[in-house]
């Protein structure tokens, strides 16, 4: 715009205001333009508190949902997961299984039955039920790893909360436990949509219902039969049988209501197409029958019989030190692969059904552990221990598992199922070793840079040994042995067992750490005491010492997450900018002083 258009512009808006704006009118338009500045932000604040109150009973809906759980994820004991997950959490995949099925924890899931090692074969049905929530709502997950359920929370406004519990059940293992509970604190009677898919028409060969008697009388249950192929050749018969669900739910006002929705689900092996007609029919049968299974037991009956079988599991396991050097494997990591490992195993020693005869030939096997574990510890094999936040992640790292521990030594306790599966999934984290009548611990003394807490090893099945590895403040290395309890007397000796044996018993004995050359096992254990003495002149090394200090700067590493001993590298930046800059400093004082010296000196004789 012209300069002098500008100029006129001015003088039309000027001659505008002193004819139409008298000075009441300007006082009255500064002043509630002055009110908009004090109260405006309050007025704001005020349209918006409601949400604000409305997210807040939310968060401490879920808070109070959660406390429970808290102690147990900081011993990772219990893996938390919100959605979607906050930046400090583990992302691992919500699981339930019991070796004869599995199934991930969401409403689309497929159920999963056994091909070659893993359950890995597909079958489709959704079995998971679900209540329908509308509006803004926080959910969270929880897999408690001792008890081997999965909780499920979600919260709404007016601290309205659902709760699921979920878990493949282990004494009766075609059967999945379903437990929802919602809670209505309001003073609004609501009704809910309750979601349950039913098997695909296309898959269906057969599909009945039936009653079983439970308590309170007679229940009507669904009955579906398919098959799932297995390759082109072979096929599996499937049969399920679920509990019919209300598809509208009504919660009173201040009250709560219950679902508890059972699935059992039975199949054979994969055989021909000329075998399935001889064999669904017995197939529907084992079906019915764990169900009616079920239905004899109230379900916190069926609830304790499950954990206290997970319980029995996680009675053997490792305790570590957290590390925060890169790529570290830590607890979390590790009790997330132990449980989805035994979640993919059977354990045909805890089902309600297996007789006496079964259960000894599970014990014969636990007892043949020679051999388990033959190849280096597995806390340094990478390809074990992988993310685990999907299902064929899942299911590709289970299968490594149990293929190594299968191929190195311990295939006896995998066929053992579960119970020999954790134990040699414990043998393989110390690369701890079963050799003609003894055990040994074979791992080098530098890689015990971190405590570790080897617990309930089984020695047959009457003895369990504790040892440990604990790094003291000199960065020496020692061990610790304790029997957790035992049927006869144990001994113990260092690297080389050039030293009389020690009797062990129930209070831990120190050991210290010896490197050898050549290099062999720090550590030997066995009932026979001849056995030990004789050992001496078979373990044939050159040389015998204490095994050095671990090097600092590897303790600083796990312990700080990077070598510069306890202090983060900001602070050694820092230091370095204050010494670059005080030279420079002391650069410039020094240059202005001989500056100023120079000067003086032109001053006082440049003119003669």
């Amino acid at each position: 715009m012209p300069r002098m258009d500008r100029f006129e512009l001015f003088k039309r808006l000027k001659r505008y205001i002193e004819l139409h704006v008298t000075k009441r009118t300007l006082f009255l338009a500064i002043l509630v333009f002055g009110l908009l500045l004090y109260f405006g932000p309050g007025v704001a604040r005020w349209f918006y508190r409601p949400q604000e109150v409305v997210d807040d009973l939310v968060e401490r809906c879920m808070e109070d949902r959660l406390t429970s759980f808290y102690s147990e994820a900081s011993e990772y004991d219990a893996n938390i997961v919100h959605s979607p997950p906050m930046e400090d959490e583990h992302g691992y995949l919500p699981y339930v299984g019991n070796g004869v099925f599995g199934l991930p924890v969401n409403y689309e899931a497929k159920i999963m039955i056994r091909n070659g090692r893993t359950l890995s074969l597909e079958v489709p049905i959704r079995p998971i039920v679900t209540v329908s929530l509308s509006g803004k709502f926080s959910e969270a997950t929880v897999v408690r790893y001792l008890d081997g359920v999965v909780y499920r929370y979600q919260c709404m406004r007016l601290g309205l909360y659902v709760k699921y519990q979920y878990y493949a059940h282990r004494t009766i293992p075609g059967l999945l436990v379903q437990e929802i509970k919602v809670v209505n604190p309001s003073d609004v009677n609501l009704n809910l949509d309750v979601l349950h898919s039913s098997p695909p028409n296309s898959w269906l060969s057969s599909s009945d219902t039936i009653r079983l008697q439970q308590a309170g009388g007679q229940a009507e249950y669904q009955v579906s039969k398919g098959v799932v192929n297995v390759d082109s050749d072979r096929l599996i018969s499937i049969a399920a049988v679920s509990s019919t669900v209300p598809s509208i739910l009504e919660v009173k006002a201040r009250s709560h209501a219950n679902i508890i929705a059972l699935s059992t689900i039975a199949y054979s092996k994969p055989m021909s197409s000329d075998e399935y007609y001889s064999s669904k029919n017995a197939v529907e049968s084992l079906a019915i029958q764990s169900m009616k299974d079920a239905l004899l037991k109230p379900i916190s009956s069926l609830k304790h019989d499950h954990s206290a079988v997970w319980n029995h599991l996680w009675s053997t396991g490792l305790s570590i030190s957290n590390s925060l050097a890169a790529g570290a494997v830590n607890g979390h990591l590790i009790n997330a692969t132990m449980y989805h490992v035994l979640s993919q195993t059977p354990s045909q020693y805890h089902v309600d059904s297996a007789n006496a005869s079964t259960r000894a030939q599970v014990m014969k096997s636990l007892a043949y552990t020679d051999g388990c574990y033959s190849s280096y510890h597995t806390l340094q094999a990478d390809n074990l221990w992988k993310d685990l936040s999907t299902l064929s992640e899942v299911n590709n790292v289970v299968s490594r598992w149990l293929l190594t521990l299968e191929k190195q030594g311990c295939h006896n306790l995998v066929k053992a199922g579960a119970l020999g599966v954790v134990q040699a999934m414990v043998l393989s984290f110390g690369g701890l070793r079963f050799s003609n009548q003894h055990l040994e611990l074979n791992i080098h003394p530098k890689d015990l840079h971190r405590d570790l807490d080897f617990r309930r090893l089984s020695y047959g099945n009457s003895s369990h040994v504790n040892i440990s590895v604990v790094v003291q403040e000199d960065n020496h290395a020692v061990l610790y042995v304790a029997l957790d309890r035992s049927d006869k007397n144990y001994y113990a000796c260092d690297g080389g067992c050039l030293d009389k044996p020690v009797q062990l018993g129930p209070d831990r004995i120190q050991f210290p750490v010896k490197l050898t050359e050549p290099v062999t096992a720090i550590l030997y254990i066995t009932y026979d005491r001849q056995h030990m003495e004789d050992l001496r002149h078979a373990i044939h090394v050159k040389e015998i010492v204490e095994a050095p200090a671990l090097e600092h700067h590897v303790i600083a590493l796990h312990k700080h997450g990077h070598h510069l001993g306890g202090l983060p590298n900001l602070f050694w930046v820092s230091i370095g900018v204050l010494i670059v800059v005080f030279h420079l400093f002391l650069f410039k004082l020094i240059y202005n002083e001989y500056k100023g010296s120079s000067d003086k000196f032109r001053a006082r004789y440049g003119k003669l």
